[in-house]
């Protein structure tokens, strides 16, 4: 690429603020990458124009949030249909609950087993379905005529009816005001009007906390997303700071490993031979306080009377040594009579230990 492809790195970090902005999603560009592709910056400018945060094109992302707003008012009109469904149904659960416990008037009888009867028909007949084709049986037999005779009377249903929203009413309150309790502890011990003023301003207020807690998400997007970059930014340094001393240990600290040893070396010397003589003056330490001046005559009058008596039995032992010596000149003649004084010996030995027990015997 020409030099006069490359743009001014003061242009160069303006178009990374204007690409990395919120006008395209997070991309891990560097200021070094647009400088070198200014095509590409111009590029991702001009794409800016026809897409959104997410990367959508400007006119899908229009066809989307119509899509999303007819799919919110659907929602919300099965929520209503439903929340309705179940407050009923909750309804008729009290009733069978106050029935084991509390005597009923007649009226709120009549009103709950006629909402009963109506809500259970009109489920059955939806359970049927719209009219089908000849050939299927219906449902267990049943026809819509058959459930339809079994609607309440209407002079019933239009009196319930006209007091069911009065019924409603009163359990969505009793549903708002343990959501407020819920929300606001506090807020338990306060009157019915106050309940409801706050009720009023509820959603409000879960709108706004629903708002603030989106805006913190978003927030900690943003902020992950600059972590990454620092987090890359930072490795990128500690590798080259790693290098670099990596460098300087293997120019510089070899040079002065030797001198380092020799002088390492001279000192375990000197360390040792201080520890040799320490040691040594610990033993003569020892011996002094262990052998005083009266010990050691002791010992020298006991050495002197060992030795003397070591010199007589080694004069003894020379005089033995003689005689064994004249002995075994004599040879295998002197070592037979010694086997027949041996003998003789101790057949006298016999004898004088028989006449001793023959003497005992007679006495």
């Amino acid at each position: 690429m020409a030099s006069g492809d490359f743009c001014s790195p003061g242009e160069g970090m303006e178009i990374l603020q204007q690409v990395c902005s919120k006008q395209l999603p997070p991309c891990n560009l560097s200021e070094k990458d647009l400088l070198q592709n200014p095509h590409f910056s111009k590029l991702l400018l001009s794409l800016a124009q026809h897409v959104d945060e997410s990367g959508l094109s400007l006119t899908l992302a229009k066809e989307q949030a119509q899509a999303w707003k007819e799919v919110r008012l659907h929602k919300t009109t099965w929520l209503r249909s439903e929340i309705l469904q179940r407050v009923i149904q909750e309804l008729l659960v009290d009733y069978y609950v106050k029935t084991q416990d509390t005597n009923l008037t007649s009226e709120d009888k009549k009103f709950h087993e006629t909402l009963e009867q109506r809500l259970l028909v009109t489920e059955l007949t939806g359970l049927l379905g719209p009219s089908r084709e000849k050939e299927m049986p219906p449902l267990l037999g049943l026809e819509k005529a058959d459930l339809l005779e079994l609607m309440p009377p209407s002079e019933d249903f239009v009196w319930m009816r006209a007091r069911l929203p009065l019924e409603v009413e009163e359990q969505l309150k009793k549903k708002c005001f343990t959501l407020l309790c819920y929300h606001d502890p506090n807020s338990d011990s306060d009157s019915e009007t106050l309940k409801a003023a706050k009720v009023w301003k509820l959603a409000e207020i879960l709108v706004g906390e629903k708002q603030q807690c989106q805006d913190a998400k978003s927030q900690q997007q943003e902020q992950m997303v600059l972590l990454e970059k620092k987090s890359a930014t930072y490795s990128q340094v500690l590798l080259r700071c790693l290098a670099l001393l990596q460098r300087l240990l293997q120019e510089h600290r070899l040079k002065t490993q030797s001198e380092l040893d020799r002088i390492n070396a001279q000192y375990l010397e000197i360390k040792c031979s201080a520890m040799i003589l320490k040691l040594r003056m610990e033993e003569l330490k020892i011996l002094s306080d262990t052998y005083t001046t009266e010990k050691v005559e002791v010992h020298r009058l006991i050495r002197d009377r060992l030795e003397g008596a070591i010199c007589l039995q080694e004069q003894d032992m020379e005089k033995s040594r003689q005689v064994l010596s004249t002995y075994e000149v004599l040879g295998e003649e002197f070592d037979r009579l010694v086997k027949e004084y041996t003998q003789l010996k101790q057949a006298t030995e016999n004898k004088r230990w028989a006449l001793q027990e023959f003497n005992k015997a007679c006495r």
